[in-house]
C-alpha cells in the first residue's frame, strides 16, 4: 500500500512562491527587452516642440505633398507627389529606415531621385518597416512624415 502524502503549509508556500517567481521573472524579462529596444526620444522637450507644431503643420500641409513607399526586389521606392500627382524633387531628403519596435535594424538609406521617385538599394526582411523622413522643399519648407512600409516575405 502506498503511503498517503499530506498537503502541508510548506507545500502551499512553495506553490505560492513559485508562482510569484514566474510572474516576477517574466516581468523582469519584458522590462529589460522594452528598455533595450527603446529607440529614444522623438524630441528633447515636448512642450517646446508643441509651441510651433501648428505653424509647422500648416506649412507642411500647404505643400500638398503625398508620400508613398513600396519595395521592388531590393529597391526601396519613396514617391513624393504634389496635389496634381506629379513627382516632387525636394531640396534635401533625410530618412531613417527601421523597424517600428527596435533600433537594431535602423539604417540611413541613400535615396536618389530618378525623375519619378526616390530610390535606394536596401535588402529588407519581411514585415513592417518605418521610414522616418525629413524633406525640405526647394524654398526651404520642412516636411516630416513617418511612412509605413509593408514588406512581404
Amino acid at each position: 500500500m502506498a503511503k498517503e502524502r499530506k498537503f502541508t503549509g510548506w507545500h502551499a508556500l512553495a506553490i505560492f512562491g513559485g508562482a510569484f517567481a514566474v510572474i516576477i521573472g517574466v516581468n523582469v524579462v519584458l522590462a529589460v527587452q522594452a528598455v533595450r529596444t527603446f529607440p529614444g526620444l522623438e524630441v528633447a522637450n515636448s512642450y517646446v516642440a508643441s509651441q510651433t507644431f501648428d505653424e509647422r503643420r500648416k506649412a507642411q500641409e500647404a505643400l500638398g505633398w503625398t508620400v508613398d513607399a513600396r519595395t521592388e526586389g531590393d529597391q526601396v521606392i519613396l514617391a513624393i507627389t504634389d496635389r496634381a500627382g506629379k513627382p516632387v524633387q525636394v531640396g534635401r531628403l533625410e530618412a531613417i529606415l527601421g523597424r517600428a519596435t527596435e533600433v537594431k535594424d535602423d539604417r540611413t538609406p541613400e535615396f536618389v531621385f530618378d525623375g519619378t521617385a526616390y530610390v535606394a538599394t536596401e535588402a529588407l526582411g519581411g514585415g513592417n518597416w518605418n521610414i522616418r523622413m525629413t524633406a525640405t522643399s526647394i524654398d526651404g519648407v520642412p516636411f516630416e512624415q513617418r511612412v509605413i512600409l509593408h514588406v512581404k516575405g
